[in-house]
């Protein structure tokens, strides 16, 4: 069953949240369906002489996770992304717990359009994510 709340439904400050830890299998799936089958993410040879020292899971599949939190948990499936804007500010290794918090920060009637922000954080205190974007509602409830 899919969450469906209406533009009405939600309100600023309405937050939700979750907490994952980014597994191999994450990356093969996200890769499988994406093609971004980057060595950073998936050699561990290539990965050991980058900066990083091992390998790194996408940042995009860990915004993914913000996305789903918010679909799932908060607004539910009637809005529709049309700003989106992540910012990776640490690295995430596979094997790392992301804790992920989503929240409403601004309504706009007029527009049918509302912003969502996003931050993320894992284990050891580190934020690895922050987001930021607009969605759209439609006048009424499919």
């Amino acid at each position: 069953m899919y969450l469906v709340k209406t533009f009405n439904d939600i309100n600023v400050g309405d937050c939700a949240s979750i907490s994952k830890t980014v597994t191999d299998a994450d990356a093969a799936l996200y890769a499988a369906s994406t093609g971004d089958f980057g060595p950073i993410h998936f050699d561990e040879a290539y990965a050991r002489e980058s900066r990083f020292g091992r390998r790194l899971a996408p940042g995009i599949m860990v915004a993914g996770i913000a996305t789903s939190v918010l679909t799932a948990k908060l607004v539910g499936v009637l809005g529709v992304s049309i700003r989106d804007s992540f910012s990776f500010t640490g690295p995430v290794f596979y094997g790392d717990t992301v804790d992920v918090s989503v929240w409403i920060s601004a309504k706009y009637e007029t527009s049918r359009t509302m912003d969502w922000q996003a931050s993320a954080t894992k284990q050891d205190g580190t934020e690895v994510l922050r987001a930021e974007a607009t969605l759209k509602f439609p006048r009424s409830a499919m």
